[in-house]
């Protein structure tokens, strides 16, 4: 019985398996074109088989197409077997995904890549860009959602209409939009005559701000752009995986816990309304707020914070991270009466917090030719201002840095006796990188010239040695002492 009911488990995932493929279309040079042209709404996928990103989406896209399933139709095309249908669509890179109407080429998707961020974009892609509303059961069925609602109220010959579709034409992939001709719908909202209604998302009501925020003046795309734009979070909006680089363009104080409006929304209110009872008073100040599901961040509250999910497991843990990279962390247990935030915030403020710092221990012995830089002795090291400094940012598990590595123990021998310059390395998997240092892949090498350390150079140079040489003599201002013999000018 019992390798019975695995070897049915077995045989119930791989039909499950199969079905997902099924549901995402195969398309090549020969049918492309009028199979495409069959769905309203589809999502592309340009692939090779041997390519690692598509092979780790492929899972994820199979299970949207899945789920999509009558709404909107997913497919792919294998480049490596149908190169003139990718070409024509510029697919040199991959995955590339693209979203067709009607087989036409609508643009490159640039939603999330996961099956839930897929479903929620592409929900987004079908029907009119803007949804007319006759009644007010309509208008209520709309802005009953989980997001926010955009609504224009106008009359049908109004000049304001044309432009409205238009930004709605635009923002539909960011925003969800509906109008209606019959202005008298939005009075009980404070519309008088005509104008457009932002409607935040029920889950994110409470009575310390508006659920609409109205719009008056003259409709232009460019105009409703920033409106949406500066209300649509209110004053403490839902931090997730997909809004985040949007909401973190700002100074920002984010408070993680358990929540999840589908699952607990009596749990996500309390602590959300325990949240804003304090930071209402501290609007105006120039930091914003959010709230945000502590699992879907536990490797960033780990890894940035230093916060581990022992610290007030049940309680909300609460971070600050400014526009300039510094990041605080409160480290007083949340309290219900929100008093410890308060301390926090007026803290914040007044300047006595201590930034937080990811970084290694600063090393006792650092004697070597190739000096160990860590985030708490950056400044004393990388910035002394009359020091240039060459910095290797590095990872222990890249192969390229390791094939670096004696090329760049040999250059620092070689500078050892120079009183001028430094040769250093840091890991940037253990340390914060500092502001104005642009780290995506490893190495990534800096040179901070002496007098200069806000204006660091990005080296793009091969890795030789007499590459690091040749460009060392380029942008030092002194000459080097290259192996206890001072070079000329």
């Amino acid at each position: 019985m019992r390798c019975g009911g695995v070897a049915l488990l077995l045989a119930a995932v791989a039909l499950t398996t199969r079905c997902e493929r099924r549901d995402v279309l195969e398309l090549g040079d020969a049918d492309f074109d009028y199979l495409a042209a069959e769905h309203e709404t589809m999502l592309v996928m340009f692939y090779a088989p041997w390519c690692g990103h598509c092979k780790k989406l492929s899972p994820d896209f199979a299970k949207a197409a899945s789920w999509l399933k009558g709404s909107v139709q997913l497919a792919k095309v294998d480049c490596t077997a149908n190169a003139d249908t990718c070409r024509g669509f510029g697919a040199s890179a991959y995955p590339l995904l693209k979203v067709f109407r009607n087989g036409v080429d609508s643009g490159t998707y640039d939603g999330p890549r996961t099956a839930e961020g897929m479903v929620h974009y592409m929900k987004k892609q079908t029907g009119p860009d803007s949804v007319l509303l006759r009644t007010e059961e309509d208008l209520q069925a709309f802005i009953n959602n989980y997001d926010a609602s955009i609504v224009g109220f106008f009359q049908p010959d109004s000049a304001g209409l044309p432009e409205y579709l238009k930004a709605a034409a635009l923002l539909r992939e960011q925003f969800r939009f509906a109008h209606s001709s019959d202005p008298s719908l939005g009075q009980p909202y404070s519309l008088q005559q005509q104008g457009v209604l932002l409607f935040r998302p029920p889950r994110l009501s409470s009575r310390f701000e508006e659920d609409s925020v109205l719009y008056k003046d003259h409709v232009t795309v460019a105009s409703l752009r920033r409106f949406i734009r500066d209300n649509l979070y209110g004053l403490c909006p839902h931090l997730t995986l997909e809004n985040k680089d949007r909401l973190r363009v700002r100074d920002l104080l984010t408070v993680y816990y358990d929540l999840d409006y589908r699952l607990n929304p009596t749990g996500s209110k309390y602590w959300r309304n325990r949240v804003l009872k304090v930071v209402s008073r501290y609007s105006s100040r120039g930091l914003s707020f959010a709230v945000a599901n502590k699992n879907d961040f536990l490797s960033e509250l780990e890894e940035d914070f230093g916060l581990g999910m022992s610290e007030g497991a049940e309680l909300p843990l609460v971070t600050i991270q400014t526009r300039l990279g510094h990041k605080y962390t409160m480290r007083e247990e949340f309290t219900r009466d929100g008093s410890s935030l308060e301390r926090f915030l007026d803290d914040y403020f007044s300047g006595l917090l201590k930034r937080y710092i990811k970084s290694q221990s600063i090393p006792e012995n650092n004697n070597s030719p190739v000096k160990v830089v860590v985030a708490e002795s950056f400044e004393d090291v990388v910035n002394q201002p009359d020091k240039d400094v060459l910095l290797q940012f590095f990872s222990p598990r890249c192969p390229h840095c390791k094939k670096l590595s004696p090329v760049y123990i040999e250059l620092a021998q070689q500078l050892y006796l120079d009183p001028n310059i430094i040769i250093a390395e840091m890991d940037a998997t253990a340390n914060d990188v500092p502001l104005g240092y642009d780290v995506q892949g490893f190495p990534t090498i800096y040179f901070a010239p002496a007098g200069k350390k806000d204006q660091p150079i990005r080296y793009e140079g091969t890795r030789e040695l007499k590459d690091f040489v040749k460009f060392l003599k380029r942008e030092s201002r002194r000459p080097l002492v290259l192996n206890g013999v001072r070079e000329e000018l």
